[in-house]
């Protein structure tokens, strides 16, 4: 795809913003189909490489992965991604996935190279066809991906990146050296050191030999879930970003906890008070366009929204539960099911993320919300995108809170620390259909999160019917009749 040179006047500011859920949930066909509806389309950046390694271990139906690999600047890296890792028939019955590269400390080598096209791949692809705009969602928290995660993203034009989980304070910066391909150097938190790590990144020594056109720096969003955090960011210009997502608890996955001592409720998730509302007479007095999220699926919100000053609203649920979304059809449709008769619980749960944020937890059948499933399930971290540098006696180590509780005591953690933890990695990859094979015939069990508010499904899908990303575009913006004739209609195919 052609990169767009520098210094383009900027396209209109969106009034919506497609939430970046999960591990593919947000993918590429609903990041496309709500940028040709005029909105923001975002895909979800986190554990791109594995996900373009099991597509296309499971023979890249469609040819979509192939297709986006072919336009890379640098063809020798995707071949040998394609020899690696294509399978033209997919993998047989119950064959295990063939593991990705783990990121680590020192930077460089394959895992940065997969990184990179996993990321370039989702996001060609989610700006294929139209001009729409098109933005990838990152979590501060997997420091080690960021850099190669985000030239990959720039590589492929990449119009907004969105951050949060953490203080994304580095992000702006960042943004701009990759945009002019130089080495950079990504500030990692070494659990046991006072200062950060340095995790060097050097374009130009991936892309040896092809150097790219001109690319354009995409505009910074950072979410955050108070003023205090927006107006810290605002200060300095190397940290200032260009807006903020304001994400309310009610947002689906993780999210902020509570300011003050953690106090739990009946059910046992965290109770949020007036401390917790952000002030957004404060955040409009920075002067950087601002959208609120969390239980903003309604035209009701958005107008609201827009009369206290933002931009806009960032909707996710509306959106997770789609036509175009990535979640595997069955648990999409149970979801549906369930919400439709009432009985669809989700859970804040306190101790489910081995990050320690608050993560939004679906109640669904054979799926790590069940207690005995999630006893009956072998821990393992072989995926490792939420560890933790830590410095131990004998160096750098990795250590992760859902990992088996030999090491991750072992790594200086605590027992009670590991416990009630999910592997967030493996089951959210098996959410959208990706589940890692072990031995004995074993499948990863999914793990789905869910926003709390549920409450658009009635006018989206009235009467049971699905329904497509485009309608839930059209009706937030008012447009009634058009989204009405959608539903009518068959929801939009995947090419």
């Amino acid at each position: 795809m052609p990169q767009s040179p520098p210094n383009l006047p900027a396209a209109p500011r969106p009034w919506l913003i497609q939430g970046g859920m999960g591990v593919g949930v947000s993918g590429w066909r609903l990041a496309r189909a709500v940028a040709r509806e005029g909105q923001l389309g975002v895909v979800s950046g986190t554990a791109l490489d594995v996900v373009l390694a099991r597509v296309l271990q499971t023979g890249d139906p469609g040819g979509h992965a192939r297709r986006a690999l072919a336009a890379f600047p640098h063809p020798g890296l995707a071949r040998a991604v394609l020899d690696r890792y294509h399978r033209a028939d997919g993998l047989a019955e119950g064959a295990p996935m063939r593991p990705a590269p783990r990121l680590r400390a020192a930077g460089g080598g394959p895992a940065d190279v997969l990184t990179v096209l996993g990321n370039f791949v989702e996001v060609w692809l989610a700006k294929e066809g139209h001009d729409g705009t098109v933005g990838i969602n990152y979590l501060e928290k997997i420091q080690l991906a960021t850099a190669p995660a985000m030239f990959g993203a720039i590589l492929a034009g990449v119009d907004h990146v969105l951050v949060g989980a953490g203080v994304p304070g580095q992000i702006p910066a960042l943004a701009s050296r990759l945009a002019r391909c130089e080495p950079c150097l990504t500030k990692v938190t070494v659990d046991g050191d006072e200062e950060p790590l340095d995790h060097p990144f050097d374009p130009r020594a991936l892309l040896a030999g092809h150097p790219p056109g001109p690319l354009r720096r995409p505009e910074v969003l950072a979410i955050v879930s108070l003023p205090v955090l927006a107006s810290y960011l605002a200060r300095d210009p190397a940290t200032r970003p260009d807006g903020y997502v304001i994400e309310t608890s009610g947002a689906g996955g993780h999210s902020a906890p509570p300011r003050g001592p953690l106090r739990l409720d009946g059910a046992g998730e965290p109770l949020y008070g007036p401390r917790d509302h952000p002030d957004l007479a404060r955040m409009a007095a920075l002067g950087l366009p601002f959208w609120l999220a969390g239980g903003q699926a309604s035209p009701g919100a958005l107008a609201a929204a827009r009369a206290r000053g933002a931009a806009g609203v960032q909707v996710g649920s509306a959106f997770a539960l789609c036509e175009e979304s990535g979640i595997a059809r069955p648990l999409r449709e149970e979801l549906l099911g369930r919400a439709r008769a009432g009985t669809l619980t989700v859970r804040n749960d306190p101790r489910a993320s081995p990050t320690a944020f608050p993560f939004k937890v679906a109640e669904l059948p054979g799926t790590l919300s069940e207690p005995e499933v999630a006893a009956a399930r072998r821990r393992v971290c072989d995926l490792g995108f939420l560890r933790t540098p830590v410095r131990g006696e004998r160096g750098l180590v990795y250590r992760c809170a859902a990992e088996p509780v030999a090491a991750y005591v072992r790594k200086g953690g605590s027992a009670a620390g590991a416990e009630g933890r999910r592997c967030l990695c493996n089951g959210l990859l098996a959410t959208v259909g990706l589940a890692q094979r072990r031995p004995g015939g074993r499948v990863e069990p999914a793990l789905v999160t869910l926003g709390k508010d549920l409450s658009f499904l009635p006018a989206l899908s009235p009467d049971g019917r699905p329904y497509s990303a485009a309608a839930v575009v059209r009706w937030l913006g008012g447009t009634d009749r058009a989204a009405a004739a959608d539903r009518a209609g068959s929801a939009p195919g995947t090419p």
